[in-house]
């Protein structure tokens, strides 16, 4: 009698759990456990890419200002984090004002905790915020490329904060967290427009800013470690898949696909890269390899979720070939000073992916994007366009004022004696190397 009883306990208590579980899905998001480890370890993944930034850009300076172009990217780490806890994350993300800001519902990260979100239903909406930080803390990270060898480190810091705040927080909002672009129907998978326009835009208005090294074009400036480089490469692609595929928010056949998209595409822009060079130069490059894998992972970035494998090699080739250009031809043509090619490879390759998706997206692909131009939409790439333009020509404004009134305020560059010593000892009190 009593054995029954407990069965009866037993089965009724596992009932009502079942019910009450039932219910719970019928009614409110269920946070899954897959995807939420699939975007914890993407977080990670793009955490590695800084570090990576960090070799990849440390690599092609001169070995007297390595330290502060590693310094660059790993202080990125820590301002962007605190800027994006305190307010970046509600100015970005939280319900829309006007098409242009999120509003400040979630300043301090209130509210950001274990429920899903509003832009995933199936993870927690803290490992949200935490995945859309490492993008953030990237993105001002790559600028760095474009004033290396010249930058006092304190205006970097001071600039980084601020730019983060009226330029990457709106741009993103406009893109992902309800604003206009997104409105539009413009599509950007992982970043093309909110991490690579921007920066690389906003990185030939410090180049002009900031004006040219001293003895730009006339002494001789080759990187002084290029197996450096070549190990950023590395882990930038290694961390990539975490960029591209973590953008699914689900760790499902999205994500595969991004993946896949993702491999493919970087693999085609070295070919791309490497080929036009040999043509030209006569011999392929390290450098050059490694530029292609960087310009063809910036290219695939926005269309990785929405185009098929061949789509990919045609978007990856193109972008070692367009990228090649504007470092080869067209930065010596206008002749700014543009140190690591931040603009030639992240602005005008991001672009290319941006205008790229345009063409080649497909709903086959992903149902919840758009046909492109090839699979019978030409309205993808006019907004495309749109989404191109409107970003590249906020990012340029916005930071080539602001730089003027920080040079006005606090000066940019440091002293022509301290760019002779190198910026390592200057800024830094330090060498990377002893011997």
């Amino acid at each position: 009698m009593i054995k029954a009883a407990r069965r009866f306990l037993v089965f009724t208590f596992l009932l009502c759990g079942y019910g009450a579980t039932a219910y719970a899905g019928d009614s409110a998001p269920v946070i899954d456990g897959a995807d939420t480890a699939w975007i914890l370890v993407s977080s990670a993944f793009v955490m590695l890419m800084v570090p990576g930034l960090a070799f990849f850009y440390g690599g092609m300076v001169r070995r007297k200002n390595v330290l502060n172009t590693i310094m660059y990217s790993f202080t990125a780490l820590a301002v962007i984090s605190i800027q994006w806890a305190i307010m970046g994350y509600s100015l970005a993300f939280a319900p829309d004002v006007g098409g242009f800001i999120g509003s400040l519902k979630w300043l301090g990260l209130s509210g950001v905790g274990a429920e899903p979100g509003d832009y995933a239903d199936t993870i927690p909406h803290g490992a949200f915020m935490i995945f859309q930080m490492m993008f953030a803390i990237i993105t001002p990270a790559l600028i760095s490329g474009a004033v290396a060898e010249r930058m006092k480190f304190s205006a970097y810091v001071v600039f980084i904060a601020i730019w983060s705040t009226i330029v990457y927080d709106p741009i993103c909002h406009w893109v992902w967290g309800g604003g206009w672009i997104g409105d539009l129907g413009a599509l950007d998978f992982a970043g093309g427009t909110v991490v690579h326009i921007s920066s690389g835009v906003s990185a030939l208005a410090a180049a002009m800013v900031l004006g040219k090294r001293k003895g730009y074009g006339r002494d001789h400036m080759p990187p002084h470690n290029l197996p450096m480089t070549l190990l950023g490469a590395g882990l930038l692609w290694f961390g990539w898949f975490g960029f591209n595929a973590g953008s699914a928010l689900s760790s499902g056949a999205l994500a595969s696909s991004a993946f896949v998209a993702t491999q493919i595409a970087t693999a085609a822009a070295i070919l791309g890269w490497v080929w036009i060079e040999w043509k030209q130069r006569g011999k392929p490059t390290a450098l050059g390899a490694a530029s292609g894998a960087i310009a063809g992972l910036v290219a695939i970035t926005p269309a990785a979720g929405f185009v098929g494998p061949m789509s990919s090699i045609l978007i990856g080739f193109g972008a070692g070939i367009v990228c090649y250009m504007a470092v080869s031809l067209i930065k010596p043509m206008l002749g700014y000073d543009d140190s690591l090619d931040a603009f030639g490879i992240h602005g005008v390759g991001g672009a290319w992916g941006a205008l790229a998706t345009g063409l080649f997206a497909s709903l086959s692909v992903n149902p919840g994007g758009a046909d492109g131009l090839f699979f019978g939409d030409a309205g993808l790439l006019w907004k495309q366009i749109v989404s191109i333009l409107g970003t590249g020509i906020y990012a340029f404004v916005v930071t080539y004022v602001l730089l003027i009134i920080l040079d006005s305020v606090i000066g940019l560059r440091v002293t022509e004696e301290e760019e002779q010593m190198g910026i390592d000892l200057s800024e830094h009190g330090e060498a990377g190397y002893t011997n």
